[in-house]
């Protein structure tokens, strides 16, 4: 009975062990860390167990989930030839830096008013070609009362 006992006390010394040794590591991989997309340069908080999840699908490189929707995006649309994923995000990453290389305009209020405003015209020059809108304005085509009276 007591030889039951201390194989018992042996065994769950042994567990207690290995649980106290796996729980850092478990604590580790639930902690939160920042970190920055290697293609756009956005950072966001990720558990390290998701960070290495990432890392392993993209040949070592973290990149946010919209920088990986575009990477497949860039894998469907080379329909030439089929090019697989590391070309993909090689392609990715040379988009979004030559996009980063690019300096912002001096007046970026100013640029966007002008372009509203030039599209405005366009769109007041252009012929009106739809049916339903006429110079007394727009035209009804039945009522939505019930005409039962």
């Amino acid at each position: 009975m007591e030889a039951e006992t201390v194989m018992s006390k042996e065994a769950a010394a042994a567990i207690a062990g290995t649980e106290a040794k796996s729980a850092p590591v478990k604590a580790k991989m639930n902690e939160v860390e920042l970190v920055k997309c290697e293609c756009c340069g956005l950072t966001e908080d990720c558990t390290a167990a998701y960070i290495g999840r990432v890392k392993e699908r993209n040949e070592g490189r973290w990149i946010c989930g919209l920088c990986a929707e575009a990477v497949k995006d860039e894998i469907m649309r080379s329909s030439e030839r089929r090019i697989g994923r590391e070309e993909a995000l090689n392609r990715h990453m040379n988009f979004c830096s030559k996009f980063r290389a690019l300096t912002p305009p001096p007046n970026p209020k100013d640029e966007l008013i002008s372009a509203v405003k030039q599209l405005m015209f366009r769109s007041l020059d252009s012929p009106r070609s739809s049916p339903v809108r006429r110079r007394q304005g727009l035209v009804r085509s039945q009522s939505c009362f019930s005409i039962d009276s």
